[in-house]
């Protein structure tokens, strides 16, 4: 197939904008990466999926490295490099609290990620507990609570209803006894920043606790455990500039205490003991280590916090400032665009993070985005992003075109529901979001400039 040359592409430039009020991106590893277009050539990659994983930050990997050579068993071991691992360990569980700002008597749990985090949650809440979900949550939030009492709430269309849909649904609730919310502290699929601290107010004034979802948030801005007074946060690494595999689950420590270990095993027992009858006693352990058996990923937990003191060290009020730049640029070159609809449920004018997500009249949405992918080097995410109920409410559960490749999670029925999700921060630059915005324009106004074809539920370029 012949190929015409990529204006967006062509005409990109790596040169960051004179803007004196937003700093520069942070470095992140990747960042020089090229790859190949179908159309010829090379381009540097234009990472735009943050919102699954993001880069790891330069930072925290010079870290790991420097860490690397000196690994050992964390906690008991009597040689040097354990004794050092243990510190670097314990140590990290500290730098968590103050990025968290954590009360004294909170604990801090490390997991393998955000889903493992609420999973461990759901497992040691009270047997009578019910539980309160919004039907907007990430499935890692929809999902654990398989042995509680669950009532999912109804998308709100304005924080104020959220807050009043929860005090409802709490002050009906029978029997009137614990209750947990879980909450996200910014939407995956849009981005929109969650009123966390009116719906934590609404939960204890009607004796409920509240844990919050703070994959999304934490890596945009800065989560105050006292100031927006939740009982419980979880988030993981690989969203926040660490992808090593461990995550957070951060916060009261009673029903942690209260409960059976999440996993049974060696670190979580303090004493086991054969009794007489031929069985074994175990008493466990009541610190955090309860529910970290097994051997930990030290350096998974010490790659975030690294990122917690990068970001920190960074500082939120510049790296907010410069997110908000972006999120304008690429919002204003949406608009441009009649034939895109960019998904929201409150309203254009919502605070948000660097989380928008789209569709776009005409097109199939997994077919965009293998053309971004394929004709412009910029990775970008289509589907339904682990939040179904939400995409489905966004888009009316209206099929869209089926253009030359379909959603390989559309239902029964449908023929391609699903959407475009960009997603950027602090290792962004103003090019990579320059490029996107010009490829879509061109996409929108010339069409995709090579076949592509439905492979294993993927959409691909044709190369046959």
């Amino acid at each position: 197939m012949s190929a015409r040359p990529n204006a967006a592409v062509e005409t990109a430039t790596a040169v960051e904008s004179a803007d004196p009020c937003c700093a520069a991106p942070l470095p992140v590893l990747g960042r020089d990466v090229t790859v190949p277009l179908v159309t010829g050539g090379e381009v540097t990659y234009a990472a735009l999926d943050y919102a699954a994983s993001a880069p790891a930050l330069q930072r925290v990997w010079d870290d790991v490295a420097a860490y690397a050579p000196y690994y050992g068993s964390v906690h008991r071991g009597a040689g040097y490099l354990s004794q050092l691992s243990t510190d670097l360990f314990e140590n990290s569980r500290v730098t968590v609290a103050e990025f968290l700002d954590c009360r004294p008597d909170d604990q801090v749990v490390f997991t393998r990620s955000t889903t493992d985090s609420l999973n461990l949650l759901a497992a040691v809440i009270p047997a009578d507990c019910q539980v309160f979900v919004f039907e907007t949550e990430h499935h890692a939030s929809l999902l654990p609570w398989r042995d509680a009492r669950v009532t999912y709430l109804n998308a709100p269309r304005t924080p104020q209803q959220a807050v009043e849909t929860l005090e409802r649904a709490l002050a009906d609730r029978d029997p009137y006894g614990p209750a947990l919310v879980c909450v996200t502290g910014a939407s995956n699929v849009t981005g929109e920043l969650w009123p966390v601290r009116e719906l934590a107010a609404a939960a204890h004034a009607h004796g409920a606790r509240i844990v919050l979802d703070a994959a999304q948030l934490a890596p945009h801005h800065p989560v105050s455990v006292r100031e927006l007074d939740v009982d419980w946060v979880a988030f993981s690494g690989h969203k926040l500039y660490a992808p090593f595999g461990s995550g957070v689950l951060a916060g009261r420590a009673d029903w942690l205490q209260d409960s059976e270990p999440y996993l049974a095993g060696g670190g979580a027992s303090r004493k086991v003991a054969r009794r007489a009858d031929g069985g074994v006693d175990v008493e466990w352990h009541t610190t955090s280590a309860r529910h970290e058996a097994g051997s930990p990923n030290v350096i998974g937990v010490y790659s975030i916090a690294s990122a917690c003191k990068a970001l920190t060290e960074a500082g939120f009020d510049s790296l907010v400032a410069r997110e908000r730049h972006l999120i304008a640029k690429v919002r204003e070159g949406l608009a441009e665009v009649p034939e895109v609809r960019v998904l929201s449920l409150f309203g254009d004018d919502a605070p948000r993070v660097g989380v928008i997500s789209f569709v776009v009249e005409g097109w199939n949405s997994s077919h965009f985005a293998a053309a971004l992918s394929a004709e412009y080097g910029i990775g970008v995410r289509d589907g339904l992003f682990c939040a179904h109920p939400l995409v489905r409410t966004l888009l009316g559960s209206d099929p869209q075109d089926p253009g030359e490749c379909g959603a390989p999670e559309a239902a029964p029925g449908e023929r391609s529901l699903n959407a475009i999700r960009v997603s950027f921060g602090a290792g962004t630059p103003d090019e990579h979001v320059e490029r996107f915005v010009g490829a879509v324009k061109e996409l929108v106004r010339d069409g995709a400039q090579w076949k592509y074809r439905t492979e294993d539920g993927r959409c691909v370029p044709d190369r046959g």
